[in-house]
């Protein structure tokens, strides 16, 4: 199965809150998300089995602020899938931006472990995403809510990955700004697509530093100038995004169908 159409059976299960009838063993990826909380189950393949996601604010610039939060809602995904799949999950990965390091990367871990699942993994957010993405030879930028990470993977090994602040998060400070809502306003305002041909324009500084962030960690890697760029994450919804990213970042850019669901399929390859 592609990967295009794993992400859109992916966003079909986590719609209809149903699962597919495949015996296990299973495979179960947590994303602990800025703007949301995500968990997915695959089959030991990486075809999307079940899964289930939460709005939160548990997490700010790929940090847990919110460890009992955070906890808590893996705990009601958890029990969730495992009520429409009818098994007990017991192990799981989780991932963190590219550098996040000591305690700030095990407390993700030790938010699946209090929530009932065994950590067998963490994997960098960029690197994730191109695992589900099936890519062996291109460049992945997430756009997280607080941050922007990039892996560059070559004949399917990791090159190197970077992450930097800037994400989504400071969308809706602009927003938030510019038209004197508050935050929530500014995330509603955000997330109604009828909006975004207005917003454009307002976040359009935004989306270019997002590209001189991710050309800025490109500099001096001239054998990348040629490799296909993915962009994902929650941002990468917006409409426009793809061509106002594109445009400043000097080449073009793939957004995948349901970008916000990329990276938590491909951290269920992991777990």
């Amino acid at each position: 199965m592609g990967a295009y159409d794993n992400i859109q059976n992916l966003y079909h299960l986590i719609k209809t809150k149903t699962a597919v009838p495949v015996p296990g063993p299973y495979k179960v990826g947590v994303d602990l998300g800025t703007a949301d909380v995500v968990l997915v189950v695959t089959d030991a393949q990486g075809n999307p089995v079940a899964g289930s996601m939460r709005w939160a604010s548990v997490v700010k610039d790929g940090l847990v602020v919110d460890f009992r939060g955070a906890m808590n809602i893996v705990m009601e995904l958890k029990a969730e899938v495992e009520q429409i799949m009818g098994v007990t999950l017991e192990k799981g990965a989780t991932a963190i931006p590219p550098g996040t390091v000591g305690r700030n990367a095990e407390v993700c871990s030790h938010v699946i472990a209090g929530a009932g699942l065994d950590p067998v993994c963490q994997v960098d957010e960029p690197v994730a995403a191109a695992k589900a993405l099936h890519i062996d030879h291109g460049i992945v930028v997430d756009i997280g809510g607080g941050t922007t990470g990039i892996a560059v993977l070559k004949n399917g090994k990791l090159l190197f990955s970077d992450d930097e602040p800037t994400g989504g998060t400071h969308v809706s400070l602009v927003l938030g700004g510019a038209y004197n809502i508050s935050w929530g306003e500014a995330e509603r305002l955000k997330k109604d697509f009828q909006n975004h041909s207005r917003i454009m324009p307002v976040i359009q500084p935004v989306i270019e530093k997002m590209a001189t962030i991710v050309n800025k960690m490109l500099r001096g890697k001239s054998e990348c100038s040629q490799y296909p760029v993915y962009v994902v994450g929650g941002t990468a919804y917006l409409n426009g995004f793809a061509g106002a990213f594109s445009k400043a970042f000097g080449r073009p850019v793939e957004v995948p169908p349901h970008p916000l669901l990329v990276t938590p399929l491909g951290i269920a390859h992991f777990g």
